[in-house]
């Protein structure tokens, strides 16, 4: 085994890979932290460096252990295959089909806990919701299950029972079974009925008078302060992406799962850069210089220069840090499109920085955009800049977009300008 793990390597739920120190692979199991913090006996175990044991180990033994705990024994009497006709059934008709397959192995992950928490619920005559017929699916009957899972409860430590809204974890099952229904019904549509259930519930985001949480934005200082620590820490390569975010809005999981080196500069549009959009699929080129030859992003470009420079082929940004586990730098995205190790290290810049620890990468994207709103860019600018806009028509305005992109980095760029130096002619001393 050479000295990076194996990224063609496909693992079960909660079975993890770990490089040794005398480069050999090695599994082990690792149940999620809530599950041992809610009283689930299984514990962390080693699997050795069998990948096909420590694989039937887990799917054999752990897991069904796991599904056991979590559904209180009810998984322990389902049918191996389930009954065509029922919720159980159409799980595995979406399951096997081809948008299944379309979806990343995170999504996958979600949805299989939201159809579980439907299909896991338990009904007044003792029978799951999954073992329930189709055709027997009403309206009234979905939006019953829906109230049931709104609301959960636990019992503290002191014996005072607990009970707490789950509004976002009950909305995304009812959207995970309303894709299902909608995916099975065109893939068998003679056993699943036409009509969906789970349509038009006027779901709502947040509870009657719950005010809406705004999501963390960083501010220009906090970026530059971020950056400055990640040098600090060696971890450029972030101090990087930090900075790619917020000058061109891109989503955590575009930059680190899916800008590549032969999309910056290429041969063939060497004034450009490519950015294509992993939610939506939307590709575009922005423009890296203006009309008269200067640089819209004289610092992004020195670094992004620098890296291109020295690596190879792939994901332009990887830990390259010196005090990695590996020898050749691994992206920050597993091959399990997983960003946790990279959100935790983010933490621990922030923390470095003495930054507000509510901040996370995503923060930076929305400052870019916050910025953009104060630098007065219109409407379209702002569009154009984040791509939010159909792929359809992007082509038809094509001309239009590169120089709103243009115009749009010239305004953001000047009023950064404007701003430090307001606080510079603040912090002088008056005469």
């Amino acid at each position: 085994m050479s000295g990076m793990i194996s990224v063609e390597t496909r693992l079960p739920r909660y079975c993890r890979q770990k490089l040794l120190a005398n480069n050999t692979v090695a599994y082990y199991f690792a149940p999620p932290s809530w599950a041992r913090r809610q009283g689930c006996e299984l514990r962390p175990e080693p699997l050795g460096s069998d990948y096909a044991n420590a694989v039937e180990r887990v799917e054999q033994v752990l897991l069904p252990a796991f599904e056991s705990w979590r559904s209180q024994g009810l998984s322990d009497i389902m049918p191996v295959s389930p009954e065509p006709g029922t919720f159980d059934w159409l799980i595995g008709v979406f399951q096997a089909h081809q948008k299944w397959a379309e979806l990343d192995s995170n999504t996958q992950r979600l949805y299989r806990r939201s159809l579980e928490l439907f299909a896991g619920h338990e009904l007044k005559d003792g029978n799951r919701a999954g073992s329930k017929k189709l055709s027997d699916f009403t309206k009234a009957f979905v939006d019953a299950v829906y109230g049931k899972l709104l609301v959960t409860s636990k019992v503290s430590s002191d014996g005072n029972v607990i009970v707490r809204e789950r509004r976002r974890y009950a909305n995304m099952a009812m959207a995970c079974c309303r894709r299902a229904w909608f995916v099975g019904q065109r893939a068998q549509e003679k056993i699943v009925p036409a009509s969906n259930p789970f349509s038009r519930m006027g779901l709502r985001s947040r509870a009657p008078g719950r005010p809406i949480r705004p999501t963390p934005t960083a501010t220009w200082d906090e970026l530059v302060a971020f950056r400055a620590a990640a040098r600090k820490l060696d971890y450029r390569s972030i101090g990087t992406a930090a900075l790619l975010a917020w000058e061109w809005l891109q989503r955590e999981q575009h930059v680190f799962g899916a800008f590549d080196i032969s999309h910056y500069r290429p041969s063939e549009r060497p004034n450009s850069v490519r950015i294509v959009h992993p939610k939506n699929g939307e590709e575009a080129w922005w423009p890296l210089f203006d009309e008269a030859g200067a640089p819209l992003f004289p610092e992004l470009m020195t670094e992004l220069d620098e890296i291109s420079k020295a690596s190879t082929p792939g994901l332009v940004f990887r830990r390259d840090h010196a005090h990695r586990r590996t020898a050749t730098p691994l992206p920050w995205i597993t091959p399990r499109k997983d960003l946790r190790y990279l959100r935790s290290v983010v933490k621990k810049i922030i923390a470095e920085a003495g930054l507000r620890q509510e901040l996370s990468f995503t923060s930076f994207r929305h400052g870019g955009f916050t910025e953009g709103a104060d630098s007065d860019l219109t409407d379209a600018e702002l569009r154009a800049a984040g791509r939010h806009r159909s792929s359809r028509q992007l082509p038809t305005y094509a001309k239009r977009t590169g120089k709103q992109l243009i115009t749009a980095t010239k305004k953001r760029r000047q009023e950064r300008t404007r701003s430090l130096l307001v606080r510079l002619n603040a912090n002088s001393p008056s005469d």
